[in-house]
């Protein structure tokens, strides 16, 4: 079970974790073990997540989800196979916190009537003293 927030948690059974061939240089040990791990989460069917949380995810992990609504996270920044793992889940726990975030709901303001006065006021003015500087 993993912890993301207080009211999100995610039980292991929902993530799936594959293990593959690293890419890029690294002497024989690449090409024969396979550290890279590949962390396959299904965003549409999970049952851990509310809705908004949902949406949230999608539209912040982007490239990363499939057509089929399965978010792919590849860790393989380090040699072991161990370190990609705590990585690929770690990252996979700070992108879901992002998504439980709710964003604020901006109002929008109307200017007050007086500084709206003020302003004219203002313009009235600079043009009132441009207009003597051509000698109209």
């Amino acid at each position: 079970m993993f912890q993301i927030t207080t009211s999100i948690a995610i039980h292991e059974d929902e993530i799936q974790l594959d293990f593959v061939r690293s890419s890029g240089p690294g002497g024989q040990n690449v090409n024969k073990v396979a550290t890279a791990v590949q962390l396959r989460f299904d965003v549409f069917n999970s049952e851990s997540l509310p809705n908004d949380v949902c949406e949230r995810l999608i539209s912040l992990a982007g490239s990363k989800i499939n057509n089929n609504g399965i978010l792919v996270l590849k860790s393989q920044r380090h040699r072991t196979q161990h370190a990609n793992r705590k990585d690929a889940i770690h990252r996979f726990k700070l992108l879901i916190e992002q998504a439980a975030i709710q964003p604020k709901i901006r109002l929008k303001r109307s200017m007050p009537a007086s500084l709206n006065e003020q302003r004219l006021a203002n313009k009235k003015h600079r043009s009132q003293i441009k207009r003597v500087r051509r000698g109209e």
